[in-house]
């Protein structure tokens, strides 16, 4: 017999990733974009955010 997992309402664990449903603190929020840091960077150029050396 297993338990199910816990579902957080609020904080860190509750933000899921748009794009592979990845939780936890590496999600960006920011003007909606709701993404994982590593979804971000795949999609950073084509959404026009630019890498500054």
């Amino acid at each position: 017999m297993t338990k199910e997992p816990f579902k957080t309402k609020y904080g860190q664990g509750s933000k899921v990733c748009k794009r592979c449903g990845r939780k936890g603190p590496g999600i960006i929020r920011k003007y909606g974009l709701d993404l994982c840091r590593q979804c971000f960077r795949e999609l950073a150029p084509k959404l026009g955010f630019k890498k500054y050396d």
